[in-house]
């Protein structure tokens, strides 16, 4: 409740949920904890040789203090016998090969001839033909072109089939024509356990359609800080959810173990991720440190894995984080002793995108630790051959005790023939290969679009505004109404879920379409202007905006403002209603942001999440049917609490002092008083800082950044004002025009000898996990002129002797002259280039020339869309 309203908050504030099911004691996590724990045979603990990946005293867990959900599968002689045979006749090699796992983008099916690896992936930004829009029969012709290179005996390799594995982590949501569904943040609000066994039923059969037979889903973190870049893939902040869902999912994606259909080719496989507290991290940080309490790794973070290990998944993925500055990938505590010993996991861990590399004292081509510590399968994307090599050289030395191997390759194997996969043909001749028509299927649309209606959480709905009538003059406006991207959120085609087109989502409806065909269909009139600038005043207005798409870390904050220091979203709200239009705001977010400001100025607030392909669903709950009857109500529910402050970081239900602005649990229905009093506008935060990953935003050094320029006499002009000009007047900056007043500086270079430009970081940025992530330094640009003769230079420094100096001048020659253009620089390019600490970025853009070069810029940041990529010439390396 807002900070103005009395004690008595139920009655002088009506949307502080009294529903049982919002208020959730500390008690009921206790009670859960308990029904978790059941009974039943521990597996034998490992060889004392085989716990050399030891873990320090002061992290010690205790699994004699952790659940034992029991396993389904009752061990299978026939199947064993198999393995014993195969593992007889296999070479060292035979069995690496198993345990190492390959992006598409780095290995071949020849590769795959010789080095017989067990596994392939498409990581998020991994095609065929590097096409993030390639067609459904491309991928299905790689399955099938990988398939028959592990199954190819003529070279004297054995016939194990290779699995391959994907990010179906909304549906299939790496394929042109997928269904879509809602991002978990959004089912989360469902609170349907049957709708997620649905759903994860039609992920498998759509990605079946093309050859894969491992979704790398459900995700089960149980996000505790909103600012961290996953948050929309958690299903809540509170375990009962996410641990009700996780056995419901891992049900949909593989079927129901000693069902006949269990793991047949119109399932899955799954990978329960990523254990363990990815989403406990301090302060919110993708891939950071998770506090080492035991009772809350087990009874919060854990709480999916009970239930989803119960159900039979059959791989669980370790996580980035670290545990008390331990990474997960090196703790045998956890990855044996808990997960396989004490809850019995019969399945295998499989890595994330070069993860062992993280732990201590390891490379991403070499790490014996991680495999002693308990990982079966190195997810070794773009370190596959140099990780198998070393690994080989390992387990023939003893480093990797032969046991375990074994061990690892063994469970590797028993998923296998589980899925039948020895006895199956390639990918496209199994049931559902090349089933195209099942790609966003009319019936699996009408699931995800009943996803979005029961998602869709009413916080606002002032003198009843809503259910609207469709009869009457809509004006649908926002820069999120007509664009299937934004509404779908990362992880969509693409890693991020940037840069695609209308044409990319041929079964699915943008909102602004959902709106306009019920509109239309019932004799109104709709009119679309995303700017608000309509052609006939409504009467009534549908503003859609919200966050941008982003994956993992490109996603993570410093605090929960909304778009930080970008009021154009509010200043459209604002304009509507000073035309005396009322207002229905519909917000798209993975996370809960504050929104106290837009909240006041909208008659109706709708918090949207990311809803997938579906946004028809939308307009099935805002608008009455043709007759005056409400179609269907609010059914969302909260699954994560709403700040009342933009420092409320942590703000989670049953934690000392909870106090949001809306309780976990609270949604208003239409009989519900909807009416709000105005709700404070002051966020807690005493300055607004920069956006993350920005280092110049709208002409201005973010914060942590300045702009200094370097004269050919060494000399510093740090930029403080709209114009100014080193002492040798060698550079010049001078205040430009791109989108508003003043938002660009304009770049001239002037002297004979070279000049630089350069964004100083303090603190040094650590853009380590970028740099591994394939992310781009891109800036928004506008380049006037060239100079007729010298370099032009593009650095990066990471402190003394130290920096990357990357001559661009034939590049730039090539790029539009005198339009603004986003021009981006891979990171690894830089770090190849003599950047080499990638910890200890101090400078990470710097333009160095000599006379005769104009540039203007706006914007500077990290990315991974660029318009224009410049390649990675040879370079020279040194510190700017």
């Amino acid at each position: 409740m807002p900070a103005n309203m009395p004690a008595d908050s139920t009655k002088a504030f009506p949307h502080a949920s009294t529903d049982a099911n919002a208020r959730v004691a500390p008690r009921r996590a206790l009670l859960f904890t308990a029904l978790l724990i059941a009974t039943c045979a521990v597996h034998a603990p490992l060889s004392a040789q085989e716990r050399s990946a030891t873990t320090p005293a002061a992290t010690a867990i205790d699994p004699s203090r952790w659940p034992i959900p029991g396993w389904p599968l009752r061990e299978d002689a026939a199947i064993e016998r198999r393995i014993d045979a195969l593992l007889a006749k296999m070479s060292v090699e035979d069995k690496v090969g198993q345990i190492v796992q390959a992006d598409i983008t780095t290995i071949t099916p020849d590769d795959l001839r010789k080095y017989r690896l067990g596994s392939i992936l498409a990581g998020g930004n991994s095609d065929p033909g590097n096409q993030y829009n390639a067609k459904p029969e491309a991928w299905l012709a790689l399955a099938d072109a990988f398939w028959e290179a592990s199954m190819d005996t003529r070279s004297g390799g054995k016939a194990i089939p290779v699995i391959f594995g994907i990010d179906a982590v909304h549906g299939q949501s790496n394929i042109v024509g997928a269904t879509l569904f809602p991002h978990n943040i959004g089912l989360g609000a469902t609170r349907n356990p049957e709708l997620m066994r649905r759903i994860g039923e039609i992920t498998a059969h759509e990605t079946r359609v093309t050859g894969m037979e491992w979704a790398f889903a459900p995700t089960v973190a149980v996000p505790l800080d909103d600012r961290w870049g996953r948050t929309y893939e958690g299903y809540a902040e509170h375990p009962e959810i996410v641990a009700t869902y996780a056995g419901a999912m891992v049900e949909g994606l593989q079927g129901k173990p000693g069902a006949r259909d269990f793991l047949d080719d119109r399932h899955v496989m799954v990978s329960v991720k990523h254990f363990l507290g990815d989403g406990g991290t301090r302060d919110g940080k993708d891939q950071g440190d998770t506090p080492g309490d035991e009772d809350t790794l087990r009874d919060v973070h854990a709480a999916g894995y009970v239930t989803a290990i119960r159900a039979g998944a059959q791989a669980v993925m370790a996580s980035f984080n670290s545990i008390d500055g331990v990474k997960m990938h090196g703790r045998r505590d956890l990855l044996t002793d808990v997960l396989k010993d004490r809850m019995g996991f019969e399945g295998f861990v499989v890595g994330d995108w070069n993860g062992h590399g993280q732990v201590a004292g390891c490379t991403i081509t070499d790490c014996a630790a991680t495999f002693n510590a308990g990982l079966d399968m190195a997810m070794a994307p773009d370190s596959w051959r140099g990780l198998y090599d070393s690994t080989v050289a390992q387990a023939k030395s003893g480093a990797i005790p032969m046991s375990r191997l074994d061990d690892a390759t063994r469970r590797i194997l028993r998923v296998k023939l589980l899925m039948g996969l020895f006895e199956a043909p390639k990918p496209s001749q199994r049931a559902l290969g090349g089933r195209y028509e099942l790609l966003g299927a009319p019936a699996h649309r009408a699931v995800a679009r009943q996803a979005v209606r029961e998602s869709l959480v009413l916080l606002k709905n002032q003198n009843a505004l809503l259910p609207l009538s469709p009869k009457r003059r809509v004006l649908v406006a926002g820069d999120g109404a007509d664009d299937a991207g934004k509404q779908s959120g990362g992880w969509t085609l693409n890693w991020q879920g940037t840069g695609t087109v209308r044409a990319d989502y041929p079964n699915a409806d943008t909102i602004w379409e959902g709106l306009k065909q019920q509109i239309d269909a019932a004799g109104g009139r709709a009119e679309l202007a995303m700017d608000g600038n309509y052609k006939e005043k409504p009467d009534v207005a549908i503003v859609v905006f919200g966050e941008n798409p982003y994956a993992e870390f490109q996603g993570d904050l410093p605090n929960l403002l909304y778009k930080s220091g970008d009021d154009r979203d509010l200043e459209l709200l604002r304009t509507l209603k000073a035309d005396g239009i009322p207002v229905v705001a519909v917000f798209l977010s993975g996370r809960p942001l504050w929104m106290n400001r837009e909240i006041n100025v909208a008659d109706a607030f709708v918090a949207a999440w990311l809803p997938g392909s579906e946004g028809g669903g939308i307009a099935d709950v805002l608008l009455r049917d043709a007759r005056g009857d409400i179609q269907h109500d609010f059914k969302g529910k909260l699954s994560f609490s709403w700040p009342r402050r933009a420092d409320q970081y942590v703000n989670n239900v049953g934690q000392a002092g909870y106090d949001p602005l809306f309780a976990y649990g609270h949604g208003l229905r239409y009989t519900d008083d909807g009416n709000l009093p105005p709700l404070p506008e002051e966020s807690g935060i005493a300055a607004a800082p920069s956006q993350p990953n920005q280092f110049f935003v709208r002409g201005q050094a973010a914060e942590g950044f300045r702009l200094r320029l370097t004269g050919a006499d060494n000399a510093t002009y740090d930029v403080m004002h709209t114009r100014g000009a080193t002492p040798d007047g060698t550079l010049s900056i001078a205040a430009v025009d791109r989108l508003a007043q003043e938002d660009a500086r304009l770049l001239r270079w002037t002297g004979a000898a070279a000049s630089t430009a350069a964004l100083m970081a303090a603190p040094a940025q650590d853009l380590q996990r970028q740099t591994d992530g394939d992310v781009w330094v891109i800036a928004d640009l506008r380049i006037d002129a060239l100079p007729e003769s010298g370099k032009v230079e593009l650095q990066a420094s990471c402190g003394e002797k130290c920096g990357a100096s990357i001559d661009v001048t034939s590049q730039f020659a090539k790029l539009p002259q005198g339009e603004w253009i986003r021009v981006g620089m891979i990171l690894k390019c830089l770090r190849s280039a003599g950047a080499t600490d990638m910890r200890n970025i101090t400078v990470p853009f710097a333009l160095r020339a000599a006379s005769g070069l104009e540039i203007a810029m706006s914007g500077i940041g990290l990315g991974t869309d660029p318009t224009h990529r410049l390649e990675c010439p040879a370079a020279s390396s040194g510190a700017p």
